[in-house]
This record gives structure tokens, sequence and C-alpha cells, in this order.
């Protein structure tokens, strides 16, 4: 997504650095994923099918789960997975409360009450120790999310979440393919949700998104409920539950089939990619987020710290380089969860004002990394002596 509240650029849009190129991406999956694109469209087959079943199955295995359910998008995947386990009424999920307000809308139209917590200073992540100490009696779930494409301590936070006998549920709407210590996102928790939004690393001509879960009656439970309550095997107008309409369509499913072949070359470019600006970075006056040495950040975003960040983002696209900030306002300070906001989350706040999200795409160029490197050091080289990052 490009900045916005920013002036418009003076640069011609040859010489520009876009945020991210979904055209490229698109592209390049094109003449393989074409005919069966085609002649699902032409052929009237836009729901269910095979194309459906067919990457259900294979992101589950990507993943390392047994079991992949498409659904509508990853907002309905992080609702329906609560709904699925019973979470509800009385009940309190743990959330960290610097992630995309879906995270913790989701607890909210399930019925329960979000619990935001802060995160560590360095990795913008939950801890097992930030969990810990937010467990009540009352504690139903822990929503972990992988930001940014980046993984939390899972071995700490799966622990934690046995001893308290909760779900641990994986939002990894930003982390396609990442892994701690090998395993990959999607393999940890009860259930994995994922976004399939085309800004994703692996992301569709549209919405889209999944529950992972290797708890069989889980999978069918959520099919269920995403199907207007319909269970495997039952007839159209029977209903088990009171479920609503939240299905993966075909289309999609092809997109998404063909982009999954690219994704582990896709990943390896945009690593690369972010090696390349860390290396460009160190000793910026960009703090740069960090990584614990046996995650795969698979950079569905590459974030710094700066200090005015509104001054850096005029001054960036005035030169022609396009940015975005993920996320401006914290969960617990949105309007509508304010009422959830219990203690204040002086990491989360402070990172709030400070996060800066740089181009990266897998078809960026290195000279591409260079040039955003080179303008935002200039850039902060403007900033007001004595202003720092917190």
């Amino acid at each position: 997504m490009p900045a916005s509240n920013v002036p418009a650029s003076n640069v011609p849009a040859s010489n520009q650095v876009p945020f991210t190129d979904l055209g490229a991406m698109a592209r390049e999956i094109w003449s393989g994923i074409e005919s069966d694109y085609l002649n699902a469209l032409l052929n009237g087959r836009y729901i269910g099918g095979s194309p459906v079943a067919t990457f259900e199955r294979d992101w589950a295995y990507y993943c390392g789960a047994s079991h992949a359910v498409g659904v509508a998008n990853g907002t309905d995947a992080l609702e329906l997975t609560l709904l699925a386990l019973g979470v509800g009424a009385g009940d309190e999920v743990i959330v960290p409360a610097n992630t995309f307000i879906a995270t913790a809308a989701a607890v909210v139209r399930a019925g329960a009450e979000p619990v935001f917590v802060d995160v560590d200073d360095d990795t913008l992540l939950i801890t097992p120790e930030i969990v810990e100490a937010a467990i009540t009696p009352r504690t139903r779930a822990v929503m972990v999310v992988h930001l940014y494409g980046n993984m939390p301590d899972m071995d700490g936070l799966c622990a934690v979440a046995e001893r308290a006998a909760i779900w641990l549920i994986e939002d990894a709407a930003q982390a396609h393919g990442a892994e701690w210590r090998g395993r990959r996102a999607g393999s940890f928790g009860i259930a994995s949700c994922f976004s399939f939004y085309p800004g994703k690393n692996v992301g569709a001509f549209g919405d889209g998104g999944a529950v992972v879960t290797s708890v069989p009656e889980l999978a069918d439970r959520v099919r269920a409920l995403a199907n207007h309550g319909r269970s495997q095997g039952s007839a159209h107008y029977e209903h088990r539950y009171v479920g609503t309409n939240s299905r993966l369509d075909t289309l999609q499913a092809i997109a998404l089939s063909g982009k999954l072949g690219r994704n582990e070359a896709w990943t390896e470019a945009r690593i690369a990619l972010a090696g390349r600006y860390r290396a460009r970075l160190a000793g910026s006056p960009a703090r740069l987020i960090g990584v614990a040495p046996a995650a795969r950040h698979v950079y569905h975003l590459m974030v710094v710290r700066v200090p005015v960040r509104a001054l850096v983002q005029e001054g960036l696209i005035k030169r022609g380089v396009q940015s975005g900030v993920h996320y401006p306002v914290p969960c617990h300070l949105q309007p509508p969860l304010r009422r959830y906001a219990d203690r204040p989350l002086p990491v989360v706040e402070r990172a709030a004002g400070e996060v800066l999200s740089l181009p990266l795409f897998p078809h960026m160029t290195a000279l591409q990394v260079d040039r955003v490197c080179w303008t935002l050091e200039k850039v902060m080289a403007e900033v007001p002596s004595g202003v720092r990052v917190g």
C-alpha cells in the first residue's frame, strides 16, 4: 500500500520506488494458471471443486499441518476458529496490542473479551513472560501474532499455554512460510489463521483466508460454520449449526496454488533484500526490528523505527520512495476497543509513533534497496538534532 496523508512525489513514476508490485507477481504465475483459471471462469465453476480441495491439501502440507479450510478472508479465519473452539461470553483472550484490528475484533465478535498486552521492545512480539503474567482464571486462549513475518519464542509460548491449559492460536496472516527452529508457522497452535489478502506474501487476486489445524474435529467444525452450518456429507438444506457464508472461491484457489508454487523462491528473495537493508542501515538512526536467531523471518514487511515519522515519510515521498505504517494506532486505543484498555502499554504505544514500513517485494532490485537506504539516510540527516527513537 502506498503512503497516505503525505504530499505527492514530483519524481517521475519511472524513477520512483513503489511500496510493492503485485502485478509482477501475477505476471510471473499467469502462464502456469491461465488454462485452469479461464476454464473455471468460462465454465461457471466458481464455488468449491477440485481447485479449492487441492489448494487446501497443499497449504496444509506446506504449513506442516493435517488440515486446511479455505475461508473468505483472514478476519473470518480468526473468528471462525474462536467460535469453533467454543470461546465466547465470559472468556478472555490475550492479544498483543500492536496488530491489525482484525485480531482483536474477532475476539469481540465471538463474544469474548480481548486482554491487551505489551510486547518486547526489540522484536515487537509477545513473549512467554508477558503472556504468563496476563493469564487469569477466565483466560481461554492467547492469540500469538507473527507480526511482519517474524516469529516469537514458540517453545516458551507453547509451554506457557500448556501449563495454563489455554488454547494457543496463531495469527499467521503475515507469516506465510515463517519458521521457528525449522518448524513452520501454522504447525504450533491448536489452529492457525492465515490471510491471503493481495498484499500478503501468498496473496490472492482478491480476498481469501484459511484455518490450518491438525485436529480433524476442529477442521470439520470450522468448515461447517463457514458453510452456513452444514456438516460434511449433509444435505444442502440441512444445517447443524448457525453458521455463516465464508468460503474460499475457486478462482482465488487457482491463483493461490500458482503463488504457493513460487513462494519459497519469493521468500528467499525477500530475505536477501532484507539482508541488504540490514547491512546498509546498520548503525544508522533508523532502528531495525530484532529477529531471534531461531526464527526464519519471511519479511512480509521491512519495518524500521524512526523519530518524527511524519517528516521522514514526507521526505521519502518527495524523493520518490513510497512507504507504509503498520500500525499507527494500537488496537487498545481504537475507539471501539478502548473499553478493554485497562493498563498502559508503553512499548506498543511508543512504537506506534515510530514504525515505518519500507518498500520490499520479491521483484525489487538491489539498486532499489540501495536507493531507499540512501534516501532514508539523507532524509534522517535533516531530522532535528537530539530527536531519537525511544
